[in-house]
């Protein structure tokens, strides 16, 4: 806690190797006070999430690794890297460079590539997973953009606390079974996850720096 915003800022990192040791029920509770006091539109706090440890972790991570086997997918939201062009493709395939690079992992080795990937099932090896649910509210832009300020909040605290984290995508990818799994309403939609823990100090590689952008690629000033 003694770290400078900017240092805490650029200290955070997508950890991609966790060690099993779990956080206690008050460290948790620390850092989920802290994601609470994000900013929402009128503050609605739309966010409802779900933790996830112990047997139950155990229990959704096998049942996402079989939907998986099988290309059972079910997604509340649509997701096609495809899409992305220009500047927005190249920052994608920069940081699906670094990664395999990282892992050690050819470009053209695709069943390396896909074994990487299922690690995001078993959450990197996290003891505990947060699932972010939220609301069908209108088209559910203003409402994902609030789910997104409470989790940066999250990681950040994560961090704050010598902790990490996490954010995956792919996780809303299965919706339907973790919804079965943990017994959430289908009126809650996933956006996605954030698994979380203690870093492994041992796989440095797993915490890769891609970098970012000079504000100047993404401002606009108006004097």
């Amino acid at each position: 806690m003694n770290m400078s915003f900017e240092e805490l800022v650029r200290r955070r990192r997508a950890t991609r190797q966790f060690l099993k040791t779990p956080l206690s029920a008050e460290q948790i509770d620390v850092v989920l006070g802290d994601a609470q006091w994000s900013p929402s539109n009128c503050n609605t706090q739309p966010w409802h999430v779900h933790v996830v440890s112990g047997e139950t972790r155990d229990r959704l991570s096998a049942a996402l690794l079989r939907d998986e086997e099988e290309s059972v997918h079910s997604l509340d939201f649509s997701f096609d890297t495809g899409a992305y062009e220009g500047v927005y493709a190249q920052r994608h395939q920069a940081m699906a460079k670094a990664r395999n690079d990282a892992a050690g992992i050819s470009r053209a080795d695709h069943e390396a590539r896909r074994q990487d990937m299922r690690r995001n099932l078993d959450f990197y090896g996290a003891p505990h997973v947060a699932l972010l649910f939220m609301p069908a509210i209108g088209d559910s832009v203003r409402t994902a953009s609030d789910i997104g300020m409470y989790a940066q909040t999250l990681l950040l605290s994560l961090v704050a606390h010598g902790f990490a984290g996490v954010p995956q995508t792919v996780l809303g990818f299965y919706a339907d079974r973790v919804r079965e799994v943990l017994g959430v309403a289908d009126d809650f939609k996933l956006l996605f996850g954030i698994s979380f823990g203690h870093a492994d100090p041992d796989a440095p590689e797993q915490m890769i720096d891609v970098g970012r952008a000079a504000p100047g690629d993404s401002v606009v000033f108006h004097p």
